[in-house]
């Protein structure tokens, strides 16, 4: 009896055993999907931010409204009223500039501090800062301490300005970011600081790269006014995702992000600037001071006298899709519009030649009929010498000299889809996980969603 006792109890306990162990199997493997979910996620915040961080390239930078900087190409002794001769004549007025250390002086101003204040706050900033003597101190900086600068910063708003509102509309930016640039570059597009950065908005080599920026023997995007604004939003937009506070993403782009984050916990967590204010490196502490300065002066610039220098660049151009190489010299011997013009309005082309790889080129919006029915003509004038046959090493001789050909060395890039790696990504497109690294600047093999890849060439 007590044996039959026993076998009913087992055969009443053993389907409800393997019933519970179904279920915590079921239970369990949905727990593995979130956990795996919640890690790609994280993975793609570290990707993130290690872009952001730029391994150090970001941090310590420079801001070009803050050195001085060379300016490439500036040995093309043209005499036209260009935009390079414009940069360059200005730079040698303001060379002799008074220059500020931002940490011990203190300016005054006649303008009473209750007026300061209430500008700072009818210009309703999406982005703004408290009204302190640091803030302050830019203020009166950039509306009264340098108006030769900020009437050269007037005068080329009038161009680049809606390129930037247009473009920061497109992401649902704040368009206070685009006084950013004022403070990297002074919305000079071929600035370049001491340790490479380059373009209105100053991206370093492999943050640009990272950024889908294209750098190449003939293209360097980060010198395209559209195309870096572009990369910048994205940067904005990513840095937002990290630190969930703008003046905290501004400080991110000139330091980096790892620069903030140390601050952050030093600062014992706190996550607002003003906190971590004393923990950030010098130049950051003034660069968001420095850009409410800036966004000060330009909103009223009326009431400090301030006025645009005359622009040297169109405020309307015209956009074209190249499909074959050319050369400026053609479009400007053709046309009649003057070479360094054509350089202007296409900073991102530094030998001349547009590639003929669907790249963009620019020209005043009054030449595009005269372009659009004289464009055979254009593509066959003086073709034969100044596109000449390649020689033995792959180049060609442009211009008397050898150059490398674009030929041959057009990159393919993929899109990261959800669920991708580089062990998957390099057997789709019959490469190596190493490749994939060292084309992609990848120091480790974490890669997120969205992000572009070089995976190959044509």
């Amino acid at each position: 009896m007590k044996r039959l006792f026993i076998a009913l109890l087992v055969l009443a306990i053993v389907p409800c055993n393997a019933q519970t162990r179904r279920q915590l199997r079921a239970q369990n493997d949905t727990l593995k999907l979130k956990i795996a979910a919640l890690e790609a996620e994280l993975a793609s915040y570290r990707t993130i931010e290690e872009d952001l961080s730029g391994a150090g390239e970001n941090e310590n930078r420079q801001s070009f409204a803050m050195e001085r900087v060379d300016i490439p190409g500036s040995d093309r002794g043209s005499q036209s009223d260009s935009l390079m001769a414009w940069y360059l004549h200005r730079a040698s007025r303001n060379a002799a500039r008074e220059q500020y250390n931002m940490d011990s002086v203190r300016f005054t101003t006649d303008v009473p501090d209750t007026t300061l204040m209430r500008r700072l706050r009818d210009m309703n900033s999406f982005i703004s800062l408290p009204y302190n003597e640091t803030v302050k101190n830019y203020m009166i900086l950039y509306s009264e301490k340098m108006p030769r600068k900020m009437a050269e910063i007037l005068g080329l708003s009038e161009y680049y300005m809606p390129i930037f509102e247009e473009t920061f509309r497109r992401y649902d930016l704040p368009l206070e970011l685009k006084y950013v640039a004022i403070i990297e570059s002074a919305m000079n597009p071929r600035a370049e600081s001491r340790v490479g950065a380059k373009g209105i908005w100053q991206f370093m080599y492999r943050t640009g790269l990272s950024y889908g920026l294209k750098i190449d023997s003939y293209i360097d995007e980060r010198m395209d006014p559209f195309a870096s604004a572009d990369a910048a939003a994205r940067y904005f937009k990513d840095a937002y995702r990290i630190f969930g506070d703008w003046a905290l993403a501004i400080s991110a782009y000139n330091c980096g992000s790892g620069n903030v984050n140390k601050a952050i916990k030093r600062a014992d967590g706190k996550r607002d600037f003003w906190s971590i204010y004393e923990y950030l490196p010098r130049e950051t502490r003034g660069y968001v001071p420095a850009m409410v300065g800036a966004m000060y002066a330009c909103r009223y610039a009326t009431e400090y006298g301030l006025r645009p220098d005359p622009k040297a660049l169109p405020v309307y151009v015209d956009t074209f899709r190249i499909n074959r190489n050319l050369h400026f010299a053609q479009i400007s011997e053709v046309l009649g519009i003057p070479i360094d013009d054509i350089r202007d309005l296409n900073p991102q082309y530094h030998k001349d030649i547009v590639p003929g790889e669907g790249n963009v080129l620019r020209l005043p919006f009054n030449y595009t009929s005269e372009f659009l029915e004289m464009q055979d003509s254009i593509y066959r004038y003086k073709a034969e010498t100044i596109f000449a046959a390649r020689i033995q090493d792959g180049r060609e001789i442009v211009q008397g000299r050898p150059v490398p050909t674009s030929q041959g060395t057009t990159w393919v890039y993929y899109k990261v889809k959800r669920g991708d790696n580089l062990g998957l990504i390099a057997k789709r497109h019959h490469t190596t996980v190493k490749n994939l690294k060292s084309w992609n600047n990848l120091k480790s093999d974490m890669i997120r969603e969205g992000q572009k890849l070089k995976v190959g060439k044509k």
